[in-house]
């Protein structure tokens, strides 16, 4: 299914119809324009010039395919990171030079960070936490590798 990866920082204010194409895009990416067009209840060009302008603006960024964790191939983890800086922007660089973290995420609880990793083998996850381990900072990882998914709703 291909899904809509919409922009974090948007300034763009969006009115019922953007948020209803949005939805339908969400639900499947794929629908025809004129099926969308009947869902949210405008004309088809009208639905081309909302997703046209959503794209340009950036609060639509692209489009995805998810497979299931059967279809892929390598790891999925998650990695809780506790770390010592004052602030979590502090050490967010050090995720920002490993090609393979999906997401980085400020979370509550006894850790700082969850992180969301995708590598083509164990080893490469391995050498990910690793170097993310030598980093001074860095005070705890823990992993939890992705054995298998059963509901993915994220868009």
């Amino acid at each position: 299914m291909n899904l809509p990866i919409l922009g974090a920082f948007v300034t763009t204010s969006l009115d019922k119809f953007d948020q209803a194409i949005i939805k339908q895009l969400r639900l499947n990416a794929r629908h025809s324009i004129s099926y969308i067009a009947e869902q949210v209840n405008l004309s088809r060009s009208a639905v081309t010039e909302r997703i046209k302008k959503l794209e340009q603006t950036g609060v639509i960024r692209g489009y995805q395919v998810l497979l299931s964790e059967s279809q892929k191939q390598g790891v999925s983890a998650y990695l809780e990171i506790l770390h010592q800086c004052a602030k979590c922007a502090d050490v967010v660089q050090v995720f920002h030079q490993i090609p393979e973290v999906i997401t980085c995420q400020g979370i509550t609880g006894d850790m700082d960070l969850l992180v969301f990793v995708q590598a083509p083998s164990m080893q490469r996850l391995h050498e990910i936490r690793e170097f993310i381990d030598a980093q001074a900072d860095i005070v705890k990882i823990k992993t939890h590798v992705v054995m298998s998914e059963w509901i993915n709703n994220q868009g």
